[in-house]
């Protein structure tokens, strides 16, 4: 029985219009009335198993707001490459991150913050958490803790 797979570089193409899709908040519903297809082919183009044409891709770049060479980049904006696509171990970890829902709710939120101070702020506290972490230190701060300072 000869059962089609998906090509890697489909399903990562997929995957990254995915991503992009759900941090904007789209539905594939919306996608698709905004492409001209279903949202049956919008599911299909996300799992990789129909590949996308060029004119269609572009017409989704326009759509999700970002460029064509989005959809094919990988760690550090290299080309993207078959090596490694098939392999756990090689995912990229912040696509791996925005497919989590906290990392979309996170990232929603962040992006909402125009001062750049503040999102400067938010990542150093961040980084220092991960860091008293990773040294065994327990956080047992809990939401209720944590006070903000008013008119600052």
């Amino acid at each position: 029985m000869n059962v089609k797979t998906p090509n890697a570089i489909d399903g990562y193409v997929g995957a990254r219009i995915r991503m992009r899709r759900q941090l904007l908040g789209m539905s594939q519903e919306r996608l698709a009335e905004q492409i001209g297809v279903t949202f049956q082919q919008v599911q299909k183009y996300e799992k990789g198993i129909n590949r996308i044409g060029a004119s269609r891709l572009q017409r989704i770049a326009e759509v999700l707001h970002t460029s064509p060479s989005f959809f094919f980049e990988q760690e550090n904006s290299e080309p993207l490459t078959l090596q490694g696509l098939d392999l756990p171990a090689n995912t990229d970890p912040v696509a791996e991150f925005l497919r989590t829902k906290e990392g979309l709710v996170l990232n929603r939120a962040f992006l909402k913050i125009a001062d750049r101070n503040v999102r400067e702020t938010i990542i150093a506290l961040v980084n220092a958490m991960a860091q008293a972490e990773s040294r065994g230190v327990i956080l047992g701060a809990s939401v209720a803790d944590i006070t903000l300072p008013l008119g600052e």
